[in-house]
Order: C-alpha cells, then structure tokens, then sequence
C-alpha cells in the first residue's frame, strides 16, 4: 500500500522533475502531455492529489505513475481540475478542491441570513398571506457587500444576518434583487459585523468533473455544513424562481433549503451560488455561475440597480431536417435556425422576417440545432450569447432571407411579457367598481389555483399567459377577477374569469386605463365588454354609491391599489 503522505511525496517530486528538466533543457523545445488515469473506461480524477499518467520528450524524465493510490481501503482522490501545460514543460496551473480549505476559507465569509416574509394575496388583492421565517445562506464580496439568492429575500419585511461564531443577528438591507437570476445583494450598516470579516473571490466556469464545495447553513442544523460534490453538467437551465432559461452549473452534491446563496468553492476561489435542486432526484444540485454572476453585479454598480437580461426577442426552430433546409435555400455547408416569431417589442422586428434563417450571432455561427461552440468540445444554445450581453448593446447578425445572405445589427434590450412571470416585492394592481374586482393576468395570479395550476386555473387564461405576445409597450391582459355580490351587480357572478376587452366601446391598453375610463365617465350607463361576447351595462351614479357599501362590508381601505391612486393623482 502506498499512504497519501508518500504519494504527496512522489506528485511533488514529479513536478519538480518537470521544471528541472524544462531549466536544464531550455534550448529544446519538448512535448508533455499530463492525462488522468482511466479506471474502467472513465478519468479518474482526485481533490487531493492528482493521479496521473505523465508522457514525456524531457531530457531523463522517464517516472510513470499509473495506479490509483489506494489507502485502508478507498481511493484517497476523488477530482482535480485539468493541467495547462505548454509544449517547454512549464505547469501552468493546478486547481484542486480541499473540503477542509473550503471550510477554513469560508468561515469569514460565509453568513446565515434569517427573512420574515408575506406574501401578496392575488385573489384578495388588497391584503397579504400570513407572514412567515425562512432563512438561507450568503456571503461577502468585495465592497462590504453579501451576495445571495433572490427567493432567499423574496417579498422580505424584515432581514437579519449571523456571521459564524456569533450570537448576535444584525440588521440588513437589501440594496438590489435580480429575480430572474435569482440573486440579491444586501449590506449590513453595523461596524461590529464587519470586524474580522473577508471577502471571496469570483473565479470561473470549473470543467466537467471538477471538485466544488458548497458551503452555507441547510436544513437539520444551526452550524455551517460544508457539501461536496463534482461538475456534471454546464448548460442554460430553467431557473425556477425567477422562470427564466440561464446557464447553470449541474453538480452531484446535495443543495437542501437552507444551502441557497450559499458559495460553490473551487481551490481559493467561488464558482458559482447554490440555488436550486431537481425535484425529485437525490445529490443533483445546481449553482449559477460566475458569468450570470458578474452580469449581475455590473449592472448594479453601473446603474445602480438590476437591469435585468436581454432577449433577442425571436422564436426559433431547429433546421436539422435537409428537405427544411433546402426549402429555404440553404446550402451544404450553411447552418442556422428558422425564425418563427418575432416579439413586436424588440429591436429585432425592426429588421427581421418570419421565415428568416439566422445563421450567426455576432460573428459565431450557430448550428442547425441552435448551439453554438461553448469550451473544450462542448456546445450550448445561443441563447446564452445573448443573455450576457449588456442592455442596449448592438450585436451584429447573418441571416439568410430568399436565398441571399444579409448581415443585420439589433440593439438588444431586456423585454417584458404579456403576461408577467413574477411580481416580487411589489403589491398587485386592483380596481373595484360596484363590486366587480379587476386585476392585470400574472402568473402569480394563476399559481393560487395550486400547484398544479396549469391544469386547475381557466385553460384560455392559462393559454394567454404562456403563448401570447404583447403589441404595444404597457400592454396588459385585463381581467374580471370576481365579482363581490350586491343588489347592483346580481346576475353577473358567472362572468367572473373573463378578459375585459372594452368599456364603453374603447379598446383598453392596461388596468390604468380601464380605471381612468370608468372614473372619468360623463355617460349614464357604463358598458364592459368580456370575453365571450358577454357584456355588462351598469347605471354609472348608482354603482358609485354601491361601491362604497361593497367596500365598507368587506372591510376594504380602498377601491384600487395604490399604484392606480397616483397615477390618477399625476
């Protein structure tokens, strides 16, 4: 048996021998190639040392280590990063995982952050859900600033953080949330919590089958708990609380509530934020990754608030069919996506054609199942080229239209959907008027059928949140909520779940303006109408007063939210 003391021994040997045959060979050029050993047909890696097979052209460098160290049993290596190595035998890094230095790194930097929560009720507009404590995990970057998820926050009245080896809970603001890259920054005012704290350091996209220690505060305890676990997977992911598609990193370590905003740690350096797990799955975990990170933190420190991700605004379909291609003129050697939809929002329908072939995006030209060349013979969906670019920024396109090439320049920008995916930390918009409650359509609204709410909640509503584009800016689905009953409004309870569509013979735009046109009506009768041909007339004067003795019986403040009070005050 060969202890891990003697293989440290004989792994920095190896690597001495290296630079001593590259000084006294300098004026040879020679070829090294490091690999890992394969046991079983896979690379067997280690986070400790580095189990090897070394193949040298050096000058008297002829030691080979072939076997996996074995002690009392186990492997005493799980996984390390990949050499970069150069043809005059120069090591130029090696990365490695210690879950001991992890937990040392860490223990300064990694903190407990306690939320009180409550949560807006969406079909009671005017008042929120019982107020709950959750709690998750953070930690500190440069600038006194604490880096974790945006749901670990989410809806907050009032934040309290504990540093390690403390009693003491501190107040915290939060200072900026990015809900659909599920991140926040908080600070903390009190000199006394920043004593003896450090900050870490953002590094990069570990490669497949690297170490990562994930470090924070899960569930069945109240000590910092440290996870290992390895990189299995690199791609865009749906992020679940902001439901949005970003690159993420898969790992094999287990990511309990409590673990989100917690640091994925790579040698000396964080990799990326625990934020989500697989449902239903053991030990698949997922971190968000240092690019989505930086874009994040860059908007913030240059506007000085989240600016959120840009969108090209199509939708495309793969061209892997050769009888496709053809149809649309695509030669041999050509690949790119159909363009089927195009957002009438984005900068994109400016000079985009439906039935357009997209074949690159700012010079890197995108295969036929819409990936691009992503690392060391991996690929990814173009879609994460564009999410990292910076609002506002103009990227160049080819594009094939009737058989002739074109290159096109978009300005990209973040792009709202019709119907809103989340509406965190703000109060949802309402407007009673003789009882009839109106709300703009959110998917926060369609989530209170339950959880499965795809299947519970009205099917065309449901259709229209999902597929539906907005036509111009400000535009939102209107909808009859429910209807609170009363002498004045008996006979349309069962028109409740309609979209309204008109008052008084006036297309609306948004909430806002159904609420001006009924406010300001001059007329008798006041006409809405639904969807479904349905209508609803009411006597204008007599429905104000209603309103009034509807809102006093259900003991509510006011007939519409405060967001509709100041706009009609502007």
């Amino acid at each position: 048996m060969i202890s891990a003391r003697a293989l440290r021994r004989i792994s920095a040997n190896l690597r001495a021998s290296i630079f001593l045959s590259s000084a006294s060979s300098s004026s040879t050029r020679h070829s090294l190639s490091v690999d890992p050993i394969r046991v079983n047909g896979y690379n067997r890696h280690c986070s400790k040392l580095p189990l090897f097979s070394i193949r040298s052209g050096c000058p008297g460098f002829t030691t080979r280590a072939e076997d996996p160290a074995v002690e009392d049993g186990f492997g005493v290596g799980c996984s390390v990063a990949p050499f970069d190595v150069v043809d005059d035998c120069e090591v130029l890094r090696y990365r490695q995982t210690s879950a001991y230095a992890a937990i040392e790194l860490a223990l300064d930097s990694v903190v407990k952050i306690f939320t009180v929560a409550s949560s807006p009720n969406y079909f009671l507009p005017w008042q929120n859900k019982s107020q709950r404590e959750t709690f998750g995990s953070g930690f500190v970057i440069p600038g006194r600033r604490i880096l974790t998820n945006a749901h670990v926050v989410t809806d907050h009245t009032f934040v309290l953080i504990r540093k390690h080896g403390s009693p003491n809970k501190y107040r915290a603001e939060i200072k900026a949330v990015g809900h659909e890259c599920d991140l926040a920054i908080l600070t903390v005012e009190s000199e006394e919590f920043w004593e003896g704290m450090s900050s870490l350091e953002l590094g990069d996209i570990p490669f497949l089958q690297e170490a990562v220690a994930v470090v924070g505060y899960p569930q069945g305890g109240d000590n910092i708990s440290v996870t290992k676990g390895v990189v299995s997977r690199v791609e865009p992911t749906q992020y679940v609380h902001g439901a949005t598609q970003l690159m993420a990193i898969q790992i094999d370590a287990a990511i309990n509530p409590g673990n989100s905003g917690g640091p994925a740690i790579m040698g000396d350096k964080v990799v990326g934020v625990a934020f989500q797990n697989l449902s239903g799955a053991e030990n698949i975990g997922y971190i968000i990754p240092v690019p989505v990170i930086n874009h994040f933190i860059a908007g913030v420190e240059d506007k000085g608030k989240y600016v959120g991700f840009c969108s090209l605004g199509v939708s495309c379909q793969p061209t892997e069919n050769p009888q496709l291609r053809e149809s649309f003129g695509m030669s041999s050697e050509m690949t790119g996506v159909l363009i089927s939809k195009i957002n009438p929002l984005s900068d994109a329908h400016r000079v985009l054609k439906k039935d357009d072939i997209l074949l690159a995006f700012d010079g890197v030209p995108i295969a036929n199942d819409g990936t691009v060349h992503f690392r060391n013979r991996e690929r990814i969906t173009f879609d994460y080229l564009v999410s990292m670019k910076k609002p506002n920024e103009t990227v160049n396109l080819r594009i094939l239209r009737d058989g002739i090439e074109h290159e096109l320049n978009v300005t990209l920008r973040p792009l709202q959907p019709l119907v809103p995916v989340h509406q965190f930390d703000r109060l949802p918009s309402y407007y009673i008027f003789a009882g009839l409650v109106f709300v703009p359509l959110t998917q926060p609204y369609l989530h209170e059928y339950g959880d499965d709410w795809y299947n519970s909640s009205p099917r065309r509503l449901c259709e229209r949140a999902l597929r539906e584009l907005p036509k111009k800016a400000g535009e939102q689905l209107v909808i009859l909520s429910q209807v609170l009953m009363d002498d004045i409004n008996a006979g349309y309870e069962r028109l409740s779940e309609l979209q309204v569509k008109k008052v008084n013979g006036v297309d609306i735009t948004n909430l806002k303006h159904l609420c001006k046109l009924v406010e300001d009506c001059t007329e008798e009768r006041v006409r809405f109408d639904l969807d479904e041909e349905r209508v609803i007339v009411l006597d204008h004067r007599r429905a104000r007063v209603a309103t009034a003795r509807i809102l006093g019986r259900h003991r509510i403040s006011s007939a519409m939210s405060n967001d509709l009070l100041e706009s009609l005050n502007d």
